[in-house]
């Protein structure tokens, strides 16, 4: 075959030659040429789809920032209302100034505020403190009512009274009891001014 005579031919073999290498040349180029662009345009494609989505997202979660905002400012209002009623330090000053400040507003007498060990509860500590303080009924009756207003829990067990026998005393019955209050979690102690420095 000393080689193709086209020339010699009809029109239509010609043309059959030119489709055939054309159809050649079209098949290398998607095969070997435009193979990894097109990987390449899938690849990018699904990246763009994930990062619209992300958007769209980040969209909706923008429109409801406000809410998240007040929603987190609520949380945190409630967890500072249930920290005072169930803190996480003892807080013994405070609490020996609020009892004080109790007693020197009515007619009292605060014999004994002695605070005991920590008895250690699932997830808080029960904190016993023993009080012994002398009133008449009806101040003692104000006292109570007072220490349950309290924005602390604070439970009183085991209550013991005596009256007073004594003749003109403005004291007319001793009281003893425990005052019980909680602490939630590990038990901190609120440090001294100064003990800080």
């Amino acid at each position: 075959m000393a080689g193709l005579d086209i020339e010699n031919r009809p029109w239509y073999v010609a043309l059959l030659i030119g489709l055939v290498i054309a159809g050649l040349l079209i098949f290398a180029c998607e095969n070997y040429v435009f193979k990894d662009i097109q990987k390449d345009i899938v690849a990018r494609t699904g990246n763009l789809e994930t990062l619209k989505k992300k958007v769209q997202e980040g969209k909706i979660a923008e429109s409801r920032l406000t809410q998240f905002r007040e929603e987190a400012e609520r949380l945190e209002t409630e967890l500072q209302r249930l920290l005072r009623i169930l803190p996480t330090l003892k807080q013994t000053d405070e609490l020996i100034k609020k009892l004080k400040s109790l007693t020197e507003r009515g007619n009292f007498r605060l014999v004994t505020f002695q605070p005991q060990g920590l008895v250690k509860k699932e997830f808080y500590s029960e904190w016993p403190i023993n009080v012994q303080l002398q009133a008449s009924y009806h101040e003692l009756a104000l006292f109570f009512d007072r220490l349950s207003r309290f924005s602390r829990i604070i439970n009183v067990e085991s209550l013991q009274a005596i009256a007073n026998v004594r003749k003109g005393s403005e004291y007319t019955i001793n009281v003893a009891f425990t005052m019980k209050t909680f602490i939630y979690g590990e038990v901190k102690e609120v440090q001294q001014e100064g003990a800080r420095r």
